[in-house]
């Protein structure tokens, strides 16, 4: 059954990345309509989020901001199809980092780098990171059940030069790059709630306490890497900026937690000021904190 997924879902992707990009925002437009109007992924979720993190604006407010968060869901999708078959040119044009001499000074430090960033803007198209970067680059992410799937999702990221390693390896990961001298880039996503057996550290987001990842933090200062945040915005429809933040370039001299919390506070500005961006299609605040 898995294989017949795939069997399915590979060419439709395949036909879907070659088609022009006025052309795949077209077919957005109707996967839209299909998405939001007819199925309504999610949208109870999304409603609940939305009205948790904005709670002083109108109801139509929010409604506006949960229409333009589907628009740009369905888009995102597409251009991620789209990376199967796009060239360098064109990934360089449409996702277009401001400051890249600021990380390629922190490779000059010697030290591996943990870039940190959210599911804001285009957390996809920010893989291309590793055309300009020296040092070897790993995503880390959630494996999928589909193991044929997961390899597809696998051979898409990694036409941006990243390996892609699962939560579950990446300690290993990190830990046998630091043996063999092996200096690394390891993309977190960070911004989700953590497991409940792993929410160790609360902090208010968007006004609201929950727990927050810290896993990154406790990796970059066991194996002594720099820390940047990479903040995405959205320009227009299909283009991209992106702006690499310093975090720290001393883990060992920052607070437990501290950077952390510097992550989550960036986040939540992004959020703030566009908030449709955003993916709100997962339960953000689904722990509630013991007294």
């Amino acid at each position: 059954m898995q294989f017949l997924l795939f069997l399915l879902v590979y060419p439709l992707l395949w036909l879907i990345s070659i088609l022009p990009f006025p052309i795949l925002y077209l077919l957005s437009d109707g996967v839209y309509v299909i998405v939001y109007h007819v199925v309504g992924y999610r949208k109870k979720t999304v409603r609940q989020n939305i009205a948790i993190a904005f709670p002083n604006l109108s109801t139509a407010e929010r409604l506006e901001i949960e229409k333009k968060s589907y628009h740009h869901l369905c888009d995102m999708f597409l251009e991620m199809a789209k990376t199967m078959t796009i060239s360098r040119n064109e990934i360089d044009k449409r996702f277009v980092f401001t400051n890249m001499q600021t990380y390629l000074d922190l490779e000059k430090k010697g030290k591996s780098i943990a870039l940190l960033m959210a599911h804001y803007a285009s957390y996809e198209w920010s893989v291309s990171i590793n055309y300009h970067s020296d040092f070897q680059g790993f995503a880390i992410y959630k494996k999928l059940s589909n193991k044929y799937l997961d390899k597809l999702v696998r051979d898409i990221r990694s036409k941006f030069k990243a390996e892609l390693i699962s939560t579950k390896e990446t300690r290993t990961v990190i830990e046998q790059n630091k043996i063999n001298n092996i200096l690394g880039l390891y993309g977190f996503i960070s911004d989700q709630t953590p497991r409940k057996s792993s929410a160790l550290h609360w902090y208010k987001f968007l006004g609201v306490e929950t727990p927050i990842h810290v896993g990154a933090e406790d990796l970059a200062k066991k194996y002594d890497m720099n820390v940047v945040y990479l903040k995405v915005r959205k320009v227009k429809r299909g283009y991209y900026e992106a702006t690499l933040e310093v975090l720290s370039e001393d883990v060992s001299s920052v607070p437990n937690y501290e950077i952390s919390e510097a992550f989550i506070r960036k986040v939540e500005q992004q959020i703030q000021d566009a908030p449709e961006f955003y993916l709100w299609t997962h339960k953000r605040w689904k722990h509630q904190k013991n007294n």
